[in-house]
């Protein structure tokens, strides 16, 4: 696990800029140890944990990128047509060298012949009757040959440390012929609910109870996310349970997460049970939807305690969950990308604080993206999150929108 100090976090205020807390957290947090050399098939999401450096060449050997003709483009000078001496398909050594004053038929993927410097299509030049190929004139020395090292070259870095890795990062090392790479082991994170009103889905409901939705919703965003997801049920509202129930999670988790029980209620035992075990660095984030965010150290492990609500849940994983994550694991801590779109909506909203606008994207007259907000704006409201394709983004200065104005969008795909 990555022991942290009870005030490895510097912060002094009460209200905390979303930009505020990534700093802390990119500057606050360190790496898990624990390295995995891991299978290629296996290792998509996974962080990189070293530099891999290219063993050969990419692609290997000069090779043809068409189906047609070698040549030496200096013996078209004095004639347009040339023999045919042979031909080469992809696998076919090609030792045997072209021969002045000739070309050889050669195929996709094919090691070009030595002494062969262009490759006409097929399409682009007419074999007659006496087998000598003719072809056109203008053709540039080099055109349609993938020269060895061209993609990359041996010795050069080809993956970087701290990067997630994609579908095409492992295609890349797959083509370097390796068969491991060495990643993070997956982030261990321990997982409550808390509240008293809160029930397990198929179970007999009481006329004051809920279905606990949070602990599915933020399971699955912390497995996107690449973390080992440890479910360890509901807490009642009561600080002693909750105390003892996060020490015992610190003992074998890198990362403890809650939802509820964060705010100012006095039955949001949370925020106090987090000060008896431990440190609270901030618990007000200036963000809308969400505001009630508590982050701190316990026993060494850091915590982070969202919102009950689950919309406001969602949100606050995404700026403050994913990036501690991110950190854990080595990989940069940054904002989640974005798009531009055009608002279809009026909006306004306090200065100095971010809020995230639910919309749903449509083409405009143009095939410009038009953002339309969702009906119902309440953080408790699930059905804003599956009803729409991501968030607009206000940020601080902004304090209206109307139609037409351009505002920054984040797909919920583009998120993890």
């Amino acid at each position: 696990m990555a022991q942290l100090s009870d005030d490895c976090f510097a912060f002094g205020g009460e209200l905390l800029t979303v930009d505020a807390a990534l700093r802390i957290i990119a500057t606050g947090m360190t790496c898990v140890e624990g390295i995995e050399p891991t299978a290629l098939r296996l290792a998509d999401g996974r962080v990189l944990a070293e530099d891999v450096i290219a063993p050969i060449d990419l692609p290997p050997f000069d090779n043809a990128a068409v189906d047609g003709y070698a040549v030496r483009l200096a013996d078209l000078d004095g004639s347009p047509s040339l023999p045919v001496d042979g031909r080469l398909a992809a696998g076919a050594p090609a030792s045997r060298p072209l021969a002045a004053g000739t070309a050889r038929r050669i195929f996709t993927g094919a090691a070009l012949p030595p002494g062969a410097d262009t490759i006409f299509m097929q399409e682009d030049v007419r074999l007659d009757e006496s087998g000598r190929v003719h072809f056109p004139l203008g053709l540039r020395r080099g055109a349609n040959t993938r020269p060895r090292g061209e993609d990359i070259a041996i010795g050069a870095c080809a993956l970087r440390q701290g990067q997630r890795l994609r579908p095409q990062d492992l295609a890349l090392a797959a083509a370097l012929g390796l068969r491991h790479l060495p990643v993070r082991r997956p982030i261990r994170l321990a997982l409550f609910s808390t509240g008293n009103e809160l029930i397990e889905p198929g179970r007999p409901a009481g006329p004051a109870q809920r279905y606990d939705s949070n602990r599915v919703l933020l399971a699955a965003l912390a497995v996107r996310a690449g973390a080992q997801v440890t479910d360890l049920g509901i807490l009642p509202d009561q600080r002693d349970i909750i105390a003892t129930a996060l020490r015992a999670a610190a003992r074998d988790n890198d990362l403890i997460l809650t939802s509820g029980g964060v705010s100012t209620g006095e039955e949001d035992h949370v925020r106090a049970a987090v000060e008896v075990t431990g440190s609270l660095v901030f618990w007000r984030l200036a963000i809308k939807p969400g505001r009630p965010v508590a982050m701190g150290i316990v026993a060494g492990v850091p915590f982070v305690g969202l919102p009950g609500n689950p919309a406001a849940a969602f949100i606050t994983f995404v700026h403050v969950a994913r990036p501690m994550l991110a950190a854990l694991a080595g990989a940069p801590v940054e904002p989640p990308p974005s798009l531009r779109a055009r608002a279809a909506f009026s909006y306004r909203k306090k200065a100095a604080r971010r809020e995230y606008v639910r919309v749903r994207i449509e083409p405009g007259p143009n095939g410009e993206p038009v953002a339309h907000k969702h009906g119902v704006e309440g953080a408790g409201i699930l059905t804003s999150l599956t009803e729409t394709s991501g968030l607009a983004e206000l940020e601080e200065a902004v304090t209206s929108v109307a139609p037409g104005d351009s505002v920054k969008y984040l797909p919920y795909e583009l998120l993890f």
